[in-house]
């Protein structure tokens, strides 16, 4: 499934096959990473209106003004084989429709921007069909026509989507377009989903692969950096592409897929390798798989004795609530103790779906920690910062890590100084919960592994005394005398 072109340029995608596929041992039919027609995935392109290598090597190059290089507003266009994704402006209110299965007989959680949008952009779609998280992957939003219908585009974003040629991909499940401010382009949740030129700026100190991660693989789709501890990737899907991502290099591009073969090599390295006790699986987004591949997945890795602890990391609560069904909650108990990293970065992102999707997890025992990466524009301030905490515990999500933003390719604009963090550090602790506060990271370039980093407390010694600050800046004395 190659997800490498933007929704403007021409690309040539390789074709989808069986073996990239393949079912698992023992299953009774074909496991899709994602359950769609063949017929919506094929794509036909039309070539750019503008001569993308040559405007990507002179925006790099920095020698030439992306305004001077823009295309017509009507050209570089994709036509996309998919059912309709936009109505009339004047379309009537969501018709009256059966309840979705999703939510049976409790009250279905929705939130006024998403009921607009779908109002004026998927008026004929039931409540069923929205909820349904297959359709909302395959009618994610890929193409310029459709983020220029939906959105008020920036020269930057315009011009971004026209140009294309970064490494990461571009696609927005229905439901996160719902949460866009379709008129701002500095909304936070925005930011971080709709590309803009700065992504083709690379400055010193950023890599492609800037933890080191492909030099700690020792087999493909594994990632042996801790002692005891592995990264799985069984994909490298995603329902909606951020654009800070740490693995640009690899998602969406179809390199890692979870067929059986790849897999049982993954396994075979677990096996023989009884320091590991802990496999977290992530991609892509591990939740992407469906049920069948990720229930034979973690069976896998249960039958083997020294795996104690499996992890599993997505943004799927954040960004399609949807896929978190009564099916896939049902199947992951099997496998307790079962532990979810999700990633949220705003407060915009707990809306009621994204709690009820919360809740059905920790509902089925399953202990939710959040991984919030530091955004320039985004988050990095302490109120915006306390607001998501807040709503996390109040969804049964644990903060977890607060991530410095890797140095990956074409990030600089994402990137604050690390005293932001700190700073933001400090306005939490002290001043709210300490369940709400998060450890603050730098994972090290190079594969160093993470390095959690506080707020200088320690203010020095007088004699048998450490000499400590509180969250007010007053100090303290601890005895602490200095042993002989």
């Amino acid at each position: 499934m190659d997800e490498s072109s933007f929704g403007g340029c021409e690309c040539s995608e390789p074709p989808a096959t069986t073996s990239e596929h393949d079912d698992p041992p023992g299953s009774s039919s074909l496991l899709q990473i994602l359950s769609e027609n063949a017929a919506t995935t094929t794509r036909t392109t039309e070539t750019c209106s503008i001569d993308t290598e040559s405007v990507l090597s002179r925006l790099r190059a920095g020698s030439t003004p992306v305004s001077t290089l823009r295309g017509s507003r009507n050209g570089g266009k994709t036509a996309v084989a998919e059912p309709p994704t936009t109505q009339s402006k004047s379309s009537p209110a969501l018709p009256p429709v059966v309840d979705s299965p999703l939510y049976g007989s409790s009250p279905r959680p929705s939130n006024p921007r998403t009921t607009e949008f779908r109002e004026r952009f998927f008026p004929d779609v039931s409540n069923a069909e929205w909820d349904d998280w297959r359709w909302q992957s395959r009618h994610r939003i890929r193409t310029l026509d459709q983020f220029e219908t939906m959105l008020d585009l920036s020269d930057e974003e315009h011009d971004a989507l026209v140009e294309g040629g970064t490494m990461l991909p571009v696609a927005v499940s229905p439901y996160y377009m719902s949460l866009l401010d379709p008129h701002d382009p500095l909304q936070p949740l925005r930011k971080t989903v709709v590309p803009t030129t700065a992504e083709f700026i690379r400055t010193p100190g950023e890599a492609d692969d800037p933890l080191g991660e492909d030099g700690h693989s020792p087999v493909p789709g594994l990632v042996h950096r801790y002692p005891d501890r592995v990264l799985l990737l069984p994909l490298d899907f995603c329902s909606t592409y951020c654009r800070y991502c740490t693995r640009s290099r690899v998602v969406g591009h179809g390199e890692i897929v979870p067929n059986a073969q790849r897999l049982e090599a993954i396994f075979h390295y677990l096996e023989e390798t009884t320091q590991v006790r802990d496999v977290l699986i992530s991609g892509g987004d591990a939740l992407a798989l469906s049920d069948e591949k990720l229930d034979w997945i973690l069976g896998r890795l249960r039958a083997i004795p020294h795996i104690e602890f499996v992890r599993i990391g997505t943004k799927m609560p954040a960004v399609l609530p949807q896929r978190i069904t009564t099916e896939l909650v049902t199947m992951l108990r099997k496998y307790h103790p079962i532990w979810m990293s999700i990633h949220f970065l705003h407060p915009e992102e707990c809306t009621p779906e994204s709690k009820a999707a919360c809740e059905r997890l920790a509902d089925a025992g399953i202990p939710l920690g959040s991984q919030t990466v530091l955004l320039k524009g985004v988050n990095d301030n302490v109120d915006t910062m306390k607001q998501l905490v807040h709503k996390l515990l109040l969804m049964r999500v644990r903060p977890y890590y607060l991530y410095q933003c890797d140095p990956i390719s074409g990030s600089s604009h994402f990137r604050t100084p690390v005293s932001k963090g700190l700073e933001i550090v400090q306005g939490l602790r002290g001043h709210t919960t300490g369940y709400a506060v998060p450890t603050y990271v730098i994972d090290a370039p190079g594969g160093g592994g993470k390095i959690p980093l506080q707020p200088d407390c320690v203010v020095g010694r007088d004699g048998d005394d450490l000499l400590l600050k509180n969250f007010e800046g007053k100090t303290f004395r601890y005895p602490d005398p200095i042993q002989g």
